[in-house]
């Protein structure tokens, strides 16, 4: 039994990790920014086929990844503009975006599926390395990246933005500058997700960005109801985690026979329990605070 779940558990934990850069990304727009960003799902299949178009010319697998981040930057830009500029609900502004891409997705290959299994990628550039180590390296180095980031002034300012943008207006900043920012490096992140995906399928479809807002919801609800009581570990590696769980959890329904057709339904009810069981221990835990505050009365 052992031997047929270590194949599972492994892939899981390899998806996990990519999945953890996508969940990283909506960390961004919807932990510190509070903005519900729909763009993303036409930000990750964007990641894909900037890769795809560079791969199969022939051009170096750093460029296709480079420019598969320059792309996701570009998309959040567009969000900006649509959000801050021309003064269009975020929600609204993320759906826009999230349409346009679909047809720029396209446009950049041409077809709505691209296979990669004669391309040389990140994975059979290091054929010697496993891939859970490989994603694993990729994943640590762009947290210490944005926890080192986190940790700097405007770090601090981009956090603030999303509790009161008065506040950084009375520091003499711009918060639209750091809105602007979360959007773009966002994006880049989970189009830099897209690209790393695409290369473990080994093609890019139009179709791979549906739904990825739930996934990204699933991953932080996961990793901040395990997780809530330690305070030491950041936003970021709640992500990580969460991701890794929830893909662990997905992996192990589909080992015990789930139809693959109702993954998106069952990962659809994975949040929604989360976030039911989240909001009945927060009102039990507010009536045992109450109560122990009216016997000490």
């Amino acid at each position: 039994m052992l031997e047929r779940l270590l194949p599972v558990f492994t892939a899981s934990v390899e998806m996990g990790l990519i999945f953890a850069l996508l969940s990283i990304g909506v960390v961004i727009t919807y932990k510190i920014l509070r903005i519900a960003d729909l763009s993303l799902e036409g930000t990750f299949p964007l990641g894909a086929f900037i890769f795809a178009r560079f791969v199969t010319q022939g051009m170096n697998i750093y460029v296709g990844m480079a420019f598969s981040f320059l792309g996701g930057l570009l998309a959040g830009w567009i969000t900006y503009l649509l959000y801050k500029k021309l003064k269009i609900e975020a929600l609204l502004a993320g759906i826009l975006t999230m349409t346009i891409l679909y047809s720029v997705n396209l446009k950049i290959t041409g077809k709505a599926n691209i296979p990669l299994i004669n391309s040389e990628t990140i994975f059979t550039k290091f054929p010697n390395v496993p891939k859970i180590v490989l994603l694993g390296i990729i994943v640590i180095l762009v947290k210490l990246a944005l926890d080192y980031f986190f940790k700097t002034e405007k770090g601090y300012l981009l956090f603030v933005t999303g509790d009161n943008e008065s506040l950084v207006k009375s520091l003499g900043q711009n918060p639209d500058f750091y809105t602007m920012f979360g959007l773009m490096i966002s994006n880049a992140i989970i189009a830099f997700s897209g690209s790393l995906m695409a290369q473990y399928n080994g093609f890019a479809d139009a179709g791979m960005g549906a739904t990825m807002i739930v996934t990204g919801l699933a991953s932080i609800i996961i990793g901040d109801t395990f997780l809530r009581n330690s305070n030491r570990l950041g936003v970021t590696t709640r992500a990580i985690i969460g991701a890794i769980a929830y893909r662990l959890i997905a992996g192990l329904a589909l080992y015990k026979g789930l139809d693959p057709q109702s993954l998106k339904m069952v990962t659809a009810l994975i949040v929604i329990l989360f976030i039911a069981y989240n909001n009945a221990t927060a009102t039990y835990g507010l009536k045992f605070i109450q109560s122990r505050r009216n016997k000490n009365a």
